[in-house]
């Protein structure tokens, strides 16, 4: 049955859109009459198929997906219904026509065509891998074969909020100082471009040699001022060079690698990891995801290539009759902590509770780490930028005392 969008005008006289399945432009007209909507305009969506074969995309022109905010609150309220014992397809049909998210009314409705036609739910979801990943996938499988669909969703919703709130916390710590280091390099930039040219030629009819401070700072100033499409184009190319180096495996994982070695951030990256790692592994777990399975699964979220070969080579040594702890601390790049309270819940049976425990103190171990950071950051960033400006003052300054000095002479 195909899909379509629609725009049309209600009884109030408002234009109003929105996306309904019909066999038939007219059963979708006879429809919307029915709901007192005067049928404007509408366009039938294309299957997989047919966007692949005739769709060209330029870039930045793709359809905007729905973000993780909106998925969490529409898995959250598809819990409710099922909870509340309403049939699937009901359910479905209830979140299409509440959404407010255009993108995401049109997957939750192909996404019910699929289950109104047979198909289960973990496949119908996993006809759409740009909004629901392997892990959403697998976890509502999970939750289906066991019968537990509900439970299943309002875990997921949970795990979903939960890295919004990390991955928020972090944004919210950085976004100031990095704030700062822009605004800072635009005055600095600003300064040297036209006010330091228009300073210096006052020094041009001067006799006496300027202070090597200030020679500098005309020099600076005058390549910044010539050159400064120069800089621009260096710095650009000098960071696709980097971008192009770091999407080659070799150059992926080299920069992995010293990513983790750095003295500050590479701590709070790897716990990053380690709590991102534990949290999805303790849902999964919890939801009746098959232990291999969810290895796989959790490699995709890690985001550090070297994390992820661990990671898969754990897997490898678990499906050989390993434990899971036992190849993460021969490693090395896992925490003596985390490897041993893993292998406390494997001998207790309690793996996913302590995975959860994992995760919840290193999620807090990097919200307290990231504040410290850009608490420190903040009067550093200060002290740099003072220590420009006052240097810019001081070399423009010092040879205007010196011309004072001859004339009173």
């Amino acid at each position: 049955m195909p899909v379509y969008e629609y725009t049309g005008v209600n009884a109030a006289g408002k234009k109003v859109k929105g996306v309904y399945d019909a066999e038939s432009p007219r059963a979708l007209r006879d429809h919307l009459k029915a709901q007192q909507i005067f049928l404007t305009e509408h366009t039938e969506g294309k299957s997989k198929q047919e966007r692949k074969a005739g769709e060209v995309r330029l870039p930045f022109s793709g359809p905007k997906q729905p973000g993780v905010r909106e998925i969490s609150i529409m898995t959250r309220q598809l819990a409710t219904l099922l909870k509340a014992g309403i049939p699937l397809v009901e359910a479905l049909t209830a979140l299409v026509e509440q959404s407010d998210d255009e993108a995401l009314k049109k997957v939750i409705a192909e996404v019910r065509q699929r289950v109104n036609e047979g198909s289960p739910l973990h496949v119908a979801l996993a006809d759409h891998p740009k909004v629901f990943s392997d892990l959403f996938v697998n976890m509502v499988k999970a939750g289906e074969a066991s019968g537990n669909l509900d439970l299943v969703l309002v875990r997921l919703t949970d795990f979903l909020d939960e890295q919004v709130t990390l991955r928020n916390k972090i944004t919210a710590a950085m976004f100031y100082p990095i704030i700062m280091m822009v605004f800072g390099t635009a005055i600095v930039g600003y300064l040297m471009k036209f006010v330091i040219p228009q300073i210096t030629k006052l020094f041009d009819d001067q006799k006496d040699a300027l202070p090597f401070i200030t020679v500098v700072l005309v020099a600076v100033s005058n390549f910044v001022s010539s050159y400064w499409w120069l800089i621009l184009l260096v710095g650009f190319g000098s960071w696709r060079g980097f971008q192009k180096w770091k999407s080659t495996p070799a150059g992926r994982r080299k920069w992995d690698e010293t990513i983790l070695k750095m003295p500050v951030f590479g701590i709070i990256a790897r716990m990053v990891a380690v709590s991102r790692f534990a949290k999805t592994m303790s849902t999964l777990l919890a939801s009746g995801v098959p232990l291999l399975t969810a290895m796989d699964i959790v490699k995709s979220i890690l985001g550090n290539v070297v994390l992820i070969e661990v990671v898969e080579q754990a897997r490898l040594n678990i499906r050989e009759g390993e434990s899971i702890a036992v190849p993460l601390r021969r490693s090395g790049q896992f925490p003596p902590m985390v490897t041993h309270m893993i292998a406390v819940g494997e001998r207790t049976g309690a793996l996913e509770e302590m995975l959860d425990n994992v995760a919840d103190a290193y999620s807090e171990q990097v919200s307290a780490r990231i504040q410290g950071l850009t608490t420190l950051m903040e009067p550093l960033i200060m002290l740099l930028m003072g220590g420009v400006v006052g240097f810019i003052v001081f070399a423009v300054l010092l040879p205007i005392l010196q011309l004072n000095e001859s004339l009173t002479k």
